[in-house]
C-alpha cells in the first residue's frame, strides 16, 4: 500500500531517502532542490526564530516578541530599550541584530523553563494543602474572586440541577 501511495513522487522520495532511484513516470511530481530560501514577488520568505519560538515578520519587534511565552509588553520594550534598537518590521532585522536580540532573550525565563518553574510552584501548593493548594485541586479561583455568577473557565461547563421546581402557590 505504501508503494500505491508514493508512486506520483517516486523520483523526488529517491532523493530524500538516498535509494536506487526507479523509474521516471510523467505524472511525477518533483520538488525544487535548492539551499536558497523560495522567493514571492523578489522577497525571500523566512521565519527569524527567536527563544525557540519562530516570531512573525510582517509585525514591529516590540509585538513580535511577544509571541513567546514568558515576554509580555513591558518587557518587550524593556528588550529594545536595553539593545537600543528602534521598532522595526522582524523583516528588516539584520543578521547581527537578530544574534543580538537572541542573546538579549536568552537572559530571560521563558517558555519550557517557565513553564517547569509554575507548574512546580503549584504543584508545591497542593502537596503543602494550602489554601491556595486546595483551590487548585478543586479547580475554583484561588485570588479572592467570586464563585456564585463567573469563573466558568475553572469551574466548567454549567450543570442544571434536575429536580428544582418552583413552589407551588
Amino acid at each position: 500500500m505504501a508503494q500505491t501511495l508514493a508512486t506520483p513522487v517516486l523520483p523526488s522520495l529517491s532523493l530524500i531517502c538516498n535509494t536506487i532511484p526507479a523509474k521516471p513516470t510523467f505524472n511525477s511530481l518533483s520538488f525544487p532542490t535548492s539551499s536558497t530560501p523560495p522567493k514571492i514577488g523578489g522577497l525571500s520568505v523566512r521565519c527569524a526564530r527567536v527563544g525557540g519560538v519562530e516570531i512573525p515578520n510582517s509585525k514591529r519587534v516590540e509585538f513580535s516578541l511577544q509571541y513567546i511565552h514568558g515576554i509580555g509588553r513591558t518587557t518587550a520594550k524593556q528588550i529594545l530599550c536595553d539593545l537600543g534598537m528602534e521598532n522595526v518590521f522582524t523583516k528588516d532585522l539584520s543578521e547581527e541584530e537578530l544574534t543580538t536580540l537572541r542573546e538579549e532573550v536568552s537572559k530571560y525565563m521563558i517558555e519550557g523553563d517557565l513553564r517547569r518553574s509554575t507548574a512546580l510552584a503549584i504543584r508545591r501548593l497542593k502537596e503543602i494543602q494550602c489554601y491556595r493548594g486546595v483551590r487548585h485541586i478543586q479547580g475554583l479561583p484561588c485570588r479572592g474572586q467570586r464563585t456564585k455568577n463567573n469563573c466558568r473557565t475553572l469551574k466548567g461547563k454549567k450543570i442544571t440541577i434536575a429536580g428544582k421546581k418552583k413552589a407551588p402557590r
